[in-house]
């Protein structure tokens, strides 16, 4: 990003090793254990181009819920692909009693989610909240078709991240530095500062140009 002359583009291929399950019975009466969906991670650089493989899942994190809406409604140019809870509970607003909307809009959500995976379409996800809890449906829905799955955290102002918020954003900021979300099952993660946040010009969800 020294060089706006030169943009460059980081490369998110869809052949990263995906995660491994044990189908060892389970004890009579223990719970059911989840899949282990825990693969190879790699923390990318931010650059101020990033492609994604078509047909991934791009879960974008962050302490401050306009921040993530306006970065991703501004650079997530493919139709349909983008997902939220407050997109789906705009479009049932005053269709259903206020009482259920949130359980409609989480089941509404989760639909949609697994028909564009099933149906190899990209999803870019906007998690409501930090904790790994807003992200783990979407990440093991993924898994189980073998899509590309990604973790983008938005960073924010100090003074902009609530209280409740600041433990567990620190522990992700912990294990993404580090490499450890791939305990997620997420195979790439990225952190954009804030200075890195004007530098991004697009987010593609192609393949790589082919050499020549």
């Amino acid at each position: 990003m020294s060089n706006p002359s030169q943009p460059r583009s980081v490369k998110i291929a869809n052949d990263e090793r995906t995660g491994w399950s044990s189908d060892r019975p389970r004890r009579d009466g223990a719970p059911e254990r989840k899949p282990d969906i825990s693969t190879r991670c790699r923390v990318l650089a931010p650059a101020d181009r990033l492609r994604y493989s078509p047909g991934s899942l791009l879960v974008i994190v962050s302490a401050s819920e306009e921040l993530r809406d306006r970065f991703a409604g501004g650079m997530i140019q493919e139709r349909g692909a983008l997902l939220s809870m407050s997109r789906v509970r705009a479009l049932i607003a005053g269709r259903v009693p206020d009482d259920e909307v949130e359980e409609k809009a989480a089941e509404l959500l989760d639909s949609a989610v697994q028909k564009r995976l099933t149906a190899g379409e990209t999803v870019v996800i906007v998690a409501e909240g930090i904790e790994p809890e807003a992200r783990e449906a979407y990440v093991r829905a993924a898994a189980a078709l073998r899509r590309p799955r990604h973790l983008m955290l938005l960073e924010t102002a100090k003074e902009l991240v609530e209280e409740e918020d600041r433990a567990p954003l620190n522990e992700l900021r912990r294990q993404l530095d580090a490499g450890e979300l791939g305990q997620e099952g997420f195979q790439t993660v990225i952190r954009l500062s804030a200075g890195a946040l004007k530098e991004i010009k697009a987010i593609w969800f192609r393949p790589a140009p082919k050499d020549d």
